[in-house]
């Protein structure tokens, strides 16, 4: 039997590679500003775990560690941190590929304090995409992983390395504002899942991650402002197996279309074909709802099901899925009649258009990842998680047509509450700069009680016009002396020669600017 499922897998393989698609790995901008024998853009890959900061952008300066250079260790081990003092930028850490997990590398890095992790490969080869491990037994941090997270090639490391050896000042900026597009003012998005229920943290991440993002995204899509869809994969038996008993247990409609095992044994539990069936059943839910003009009653047919219906409890049947759909309203002959004949040998036009929408066409590449979400045709990278997610699709909105639930703070994460964003800061006056935006924080002298600051935003701004010297005397000297007040502040800013009786003695100030108030 072992050698048998290999074969399976072997054949399954090559008939995907056959098709006329291709994986497409998604990537941002990577920009060096200093030193100017790196100075330029390069392409990265965004790692599908951690959270990139899509639609906004993140400035860094590079670091390389002189020990644990793959990061397979925690930095404490070698009384290393990075975490980000008052007033310095944030360290975005490179490392070598190589000995354990991508995630792994990322979690000790956040760990020891970096704002991201830059991970160079170690042979000259195109981008790939990072992703999770399998094992169920080493997935216990990836849900905490919160630093984005970038493959970059083996040359570029090289150069990287060596400027940081050197002794350079590496300075980057990460930017994901093109990672999607968002050319109007509403967001097509898919999700491809799986209702298996018993294939571990993949399987559990992705019914959390619908029961936590069912509101949001019951919001928008009755607001009109998204359009979802979601998919399944599936696949087909080599011709030459149909018969065997693996293609039997796993395959529905004569081998047309297939899932693994949800044990990985033929001998106990519910079969792959069972979980095509209710993913057959899931795609028919939104079919009917939708038909009816509530499409957004698949997450609560998805949630309810999981619930209701668990592998673990023996309840993953047609019965009680028929309870779920009947409790949401839904017409479960119309649901049936969808469906068809599992046992026909036949094609079912509704699994037939799930694997055609497997193929990638144009930007989007193949769907070969599960679970994948898509969003405006370009495969989203990182955490499933709703914030995450959310963050994403705001992104896909033309700028300035977001709907308030981008601005919420389930979202939003102030850039300026850390060293006040990198931005000028008056403590004196508590006036800052720094103004944060869902597309990140920008660094722009601020108008304050009508009086505008200018300046570059960054290292200084200051008051101007003929309100100036409300705001902190204009930054100018100022003294009260027996009830009379002495500024340095003029709205004209001309500099003047002030003479200042202080008791006995006479002080002569020159080139300053002046204004006495009662």
């Amino acid at each position: 039997m072992p050698r048998l499922l290999l074969v399976l897998a072997v054949l399954l393989c090559g008939f995907c590679c056959c098709c006329e698609g291709r994986f497409v790995v998604e990537k941002n901008s990577l920009k060096v500003t200093a030193p100017d024998s790196l100075k330029g853009s390069y392409e990265c890959a965004i790692g599908n775990f951690g959270v990139p900061q899509y639609g906004g952008t993140m400035v860094g300066v590079v670091a390389y560690p002189k020990s644990n250079r793959k990061a397979c260790k925690s930095f404490d081990d070698f009384d290393i941190s990075y975490k980000a003092k008052p007033g310095s930028l944030p360290t975005f850490l490179l490392v070598d590929r190589g000995d354990c997990f991508f995630t792994k590398k990322a979690w000790n890095a956040q760990n020891a304090g970096v704002a991201a992790i830059l991970v160079a490969d170690d042979k000259d080869e195109p981008l790939i995409t990072m992703d999770t491990p399998e094992e169920s037994g080493r997935a216990d941090y990836l849900e905490n992983i919160t630093i984005p997270s970038a493959l970059i090639t083996k040359s570029f490391g090289d150069r990287l390395r060596k400027a940081v050896d050197g002794g350079h000042m590496v300075n980057v900026n990460l930017d994901w504002r093109e990672s999607l597009p968002h050319p109007d003012e509403r967001v097509e998005y898919e999700f491809w899942t799986n209702s298996n229920d018993e294939c571990g943290p993949k399987c559990d991440s992705q019914i959390d991650f619908v029961k936590s993002f069912k509101g949001p995204a019951q919001i928008l899509e009755k607001k009109g402002y998204t359009q979802f869809t979601p998919h399944y994969i599936t696949w087909y038996c080599p011709e030459a197996f149909t018969l065997s008993k693996q293609c039997k247990s796993q395959c529905i409609n004569h081998g047309r279309y297939c899932a693994p095992d949800p044990e990985q044994d033929f001998s106990k539990g519910y079969d792959g074909k069972d979980v095509v069936v209710q993913n057959l059943r899931q795609v028919c839910v939104y079919k009917v709802a939708k038909e009816n003009k509530k499409p957004w009653l698949w997450w609560d047919y998805v949630t309810d099901f999981a619930i209701r219906c668990p592998m673990k409890e023996k309840k993953y049947t047609k019965e009680c899925a028929d309870g779920v759909i009947k409790s949401l309203g839904l017409d479960h002959k119309a649901i049936d009649k969808c469906i068809g004949d599992p046992n026909a040998d036949e094609e079912n036009h509704v699994l037939k258009a799930e694997q055609d929408a497997q193929i990638g066409k144009g930007a989007r590449g193949d769907v070969t990842i599960l679970p994948t979400l898509v969003i405006n045709n370009r495969q989203y990278r990182g955490k499933l998680d709703k914030g995450a997610v959310l963050k994403a699709l705001c992104a896909g909105f033309q700028e300035t047509t977001e709907p308030a639930v981008c601005l919420s703070e389930d979202i939003q994460t102030n850039e300026c509450l850390e060293n006040n964003g990198g931005c000028w800061h008056d403590k004196a006056a508590n006036i800052s700069a720094c103004k944060d935006t869902f597309r990140g924080r920008v660094c722009e002298c601020p108008v304050v009680k009508g009086v505008k600051f200018v300046g570059d935003g960054y290292t200084h701004c200051e008051a101007s016009g003929s309100g100036r010297c409300e705001i902190n005397n204009g930054g100018c000297w100022k003294e009260t002396r027996n009830g009379r007040t002495h500024s340095a502040c003029t709205v004209s800013n001309q500099m003047v020669a002030v003479n200042v009786q202080m008791g006995s003695k006479v002080m002569v100030f020159t080139n300053v600017k002046v204004r006495l108030s009662p």
